[in-house]
């Protein structure tokens, strides 16, 4: 989201965190702003500052950081500190994985532990994180981010810190930078340009996508922009509405359709996720993105890179820590999903990594485009059809429980291109595939218990067959078709 450490509301909170930080009877502190004002950020710059600092035996030896979001996975998480611990959780169950992480964090003296974006009524001891009493007899403490202050409260922090929304100097600093203006040739453009950033409202996150999106445009589109912000208004404003509307206008100033359904295809992972590209170009290329200007599948991966790319310079996907992958920051992930349901030919229905059992209520998908339930623990599926004329993409990967596809769930999926059933336990295809006529890409790694898939050789129109660690030495001679 970049750099602005040095804005007012930034620098304050900031130096309230460090202050809380240092007082010995704070054992946990809370920072509470909305979405999209910059508390990761912020929460950064205390990390790197504890991390330069702890060289001098500061108050800290180590820290450690998750991203908790609004559907924690509790693995994930639990890996993720332990990582960073320098050791792995071997163990398989619940309660071994709590109790082998909570033991090595007490072994640590003086350890930070941040919990980022900390929604609702979330156990730490449920992810293996000692009492605040416990972690205070070897000097550890936690702060924790969240857009909720009552979360601050239930958590029972010493010190709750508000990060607001920048001033009106620090957001047109903010908003000039990012467009790239060293100045304005008119008196005229500048007006248009200040209100502009002023409908970005002191967010971060809005300025700098809506600048990012404008700086190159002349100024009859900054005249259409400035109108069309200060016509979004809603009945009952909130900074959720603000932040959307000036996403909405980064989306629409996007170059061409595939830069805008390559954004959106990123909103189908579970929030706060690590994407990987190659998935990513495998989930495009399958729905018929990038083909337009490439003859090989190289030339497509080579566009897909430079859309990516376009996408992260104008702030809609950040780099993610891991090489090769990228990430969606949850504000843009939210007005992503919105833009979907409200965009005409896109209907996505995201349910993924919510920790889901069951399958979807009867009604709720029929004028989907998209259904993602990738990364939860569905075992079955329902027995009747799908009723689902429009859809083109289902995401059912790492639903591990999940051994059979229904004959009649898939019968009248006619339109379906992509479909992903990889890292479940499903051993046969059932003789309905042979009704996914304008099928393109089927994805079936890492499913270990496969014994036959020679039903594919009637997909006439496949063109990625992706069967990782395929248990079977020889294919089926059919899939030579």
């Amino acid at each position: 989201m970049g750099e602005f450490e040095e804005f007012q509301a930034t620098r304050q909170a900031m130096n309230e965190v460090m202050k809380a930080l240092k007082d010995d009877e704070v054992d946990a502190v809370g920072v509470f702003g909305m979405g999209g004002v910059g508390k990761t950020t912020m929460v950064n710059h205390v990390v790197n500052h504890v991390g330069a600092q702890a060289r001098k035996n500061w108050i800290f030896h180590h820290v450690i950081m998750a991203v908790v979001s609004q559907n924690p996975n509790f693995e994930k998480l639990q890996d993720a500190l332990a990582e960073q611990l320098g050791f792995k959780l071997w163990e398989q169950t619940e309660i071994g994985r709590i109790a082998s992480l909570n033991k090595e964090i007490m072994r640590r003296e003086k350890l930070l532990i941040i919990l980022d974006d900390v929604w609702g009524r979330i156990e730490l001891s449920k992810i293996g994180i000692p009492s605040y009493k416990e972690l205070q007899k070897c000097k550890s403490k936690v702060l924790l981010t969240t857009r909720i202050k009552n979360v601050c409260h239930v958590k029972r922090c010493q010190r709750k810190i508000t990060l607001g929304v920048l001033s009106e100097q620090d957001s047109w600093t903010l908003f000039l930078r990012n467009a790239g203006i060293m100045s304005f040739e008119s008196t005229t453009f500048e007006n248009v340009a200040r209100r502009v950033a002023g409908e970005c409202k002191g967010l971060p996150i809005a300025l700098i996508a809506v600048a990012r999106a404008l700086g190159d445009k002349d100024l009859a589109e900054w005249e259409k922009a400035a109108q069309r912000l200060e016509k979004s208004q809603y009945a009952n404003p909130n900074h959720e509405e603000d932040a959307f509307k000036c996403i909405r206008l980064s989306y629409d100033y996007l170059k061409h359709e595939d830069h805008k359904s390559c954004f959106l295809l990123c909103c189908l992972y579970p929030e706060d996720h690590d994407i990987r590209l190659e998935n990513l170009f495998k989930y495009a290329i399958g729905t018929g993105l990038f083909r337009r200007d490439a003859e090989t599948i190289e030339e497509a991966r080579g566009i897909a890179d430079s859309v990516v790319k376009y996408l992260k310079d104008s702030s809609l996907l950040l780099d993610s820590e891991k090489k090769g992958y990228v990430k969606m920051h949850d504000v843009i992930r939210d007005a992503a999903l919105n833009i979907a349901k409200s965009e005409d030919g896109h209907g996505f229905l995201v349910k993924a990594g919510c920790g889901m059992e069951d399958w979807l209520p009867r009604g709720l998908h029929e004028g989907c485009t998209a259904i993602s339930l990738m990364r939860n623990k569905i075992r079955k599926l329902p027995e009747e059809e799908l009723v689902c004329p429009n859809l083109q993409i289902l995401l059912l990967k790492r639903n591990a429980g999940l051994n059979e596809i229904p004959e009649k769930f898939i019968q009248s999926l006619k339109e379906l291109r992509v479909l992903d059933l990889s890292n479940t336990s499903i051993s046969l295809l059932p003789q309905s595939f042979s009704l996914l006529i304008n099928l393109q890409a089927l994805y079936l790694d890492f499913c270990e218990k496969l014994i036959d898939i020679s039903i594919v050789g009637k997909l006439k129109k496949l063109e990625i067959l992706s069967i990782r660690e395929y248990p079977l030495k020889e294919s089926s001679r059919e899939i030579g078709h």
